[in-house]
């Protein structure tokens, strides 16, 4: 069926190369499957003018992709709110499916090496015969708040050189339910224990491919607050006022961009009461 696609000029094609996409006007750029020489190739679905998209997962250095002056390539993290929410559906399934195609090309099991099916949604292995899909790995992340409703307490992770508060984060594990994994990882990265927790939303994230659990979560003890001193370097309380002026871009810290469910969770609290 792609060999019967990549032959049909009617088909559009969205190129990822090393978790980035080509960008004109806002939006991703579509190309005939002419245009991709060499890239490992999967059915995204339909567009929205009904035309079939394909994806092709290109090589790191692919000469006949390199962008004409009007495109640029582009990853989620610099696109932030730039595309609209389709297309922002789009480039998440793009970059997560690319880059599972890129890094699994053996089986987990046996190490043999596997052939697609399922219009590159699926491998089978060609010496066990497992089938294997692409994984997705579930984890929280918490906008966690004083008991009165009125702080915010973000944490200053080590990688950031303490330029940028955030929610807590982490992965589940085996085991684990998401509840279960909020609680834990919230004492050990902010030393603060959680009296209550509610769901909010959550967000694909394709680095490389997880699914971010978005909730809201209110402190036993605020004294409590310590970072764990490697992951996260330090932890702060703030106001909403402080949090209003922070998210206008005018400090007094750096928070995440509008393309992460970190940023959405603290506008949810900032916005409950402002």
């Amino acid at each position: 069926m792609l060999d019967r696609l990549r032959d049909d000029p009617m088909t559009r094609v969205i190129v990822v190369r090393e978790g980035r996409v080509r960008v004109v006007d806002s939006a991703l750029l579509r190309v005939p499957p002419a245009a991709v020489v060499e890239a490992t190739w999967a059915l995204l679905g339909r567009d929205a003018d009904g035309s079939v998209l394909l994806l092709a997962a290109a090589p790191p250095e692919t000469e006949a992709l390199d962008a004409a002056p009007d495109e640029i390539w582009l990853g989620l993290r610099d696109l932030g709110g730039r595309i609209d929410g389709q297309e922002s559906e789009l480039l998440i399934g793009a970059i997560a499916l690319a880059g599972w195609l890129r890094d699994a090309p053996f089986c987990p099991t046996c190490g043999g090496g596997t052939e697609l099916q399922q219009a590159g949604w699926s491998r089978r292995c060609l010496v066990c015969g497992r089938q294997h899909f692409p994984r997705t790995d579930p984890a929280v992340i918490v906008a966690v708040e004083s008991r009165d409703g009125e702080r915010l307490l973000l944490g200053a992770n080590a990688n950031w050189g303490g330029r940028m508060f955030s929610c807590f984060a982490g992965f589940t594990e085996a085991g684990e339910s998401l509840e279960s994994t909020a609680y834990r990882e919230i004492e050990e990265e902010s030393g603060v224990r959680l009296s209550a927790l509610r769901y909010i939303s959550s967000q694909a994230w394709p680095f490389p491919r997880s699914l971010m659990v978005g909730f809201r979560a209110i402190v036993d003890d605020e004294s409590a607050a310590r970072p764990d001193g490697e992951e996260i370097i330090e932890v702060r309380w703030f106001t909403r006022a402080e949090i209003g002026s922070a998210l206008a871009g005018d400090g007094p810290v750096g928070l995440p961009g509008p393309a992460s469910i970190a940023r959405a969770l603290i506008i949810d609290w900032y916005e409950d009461r402002a």
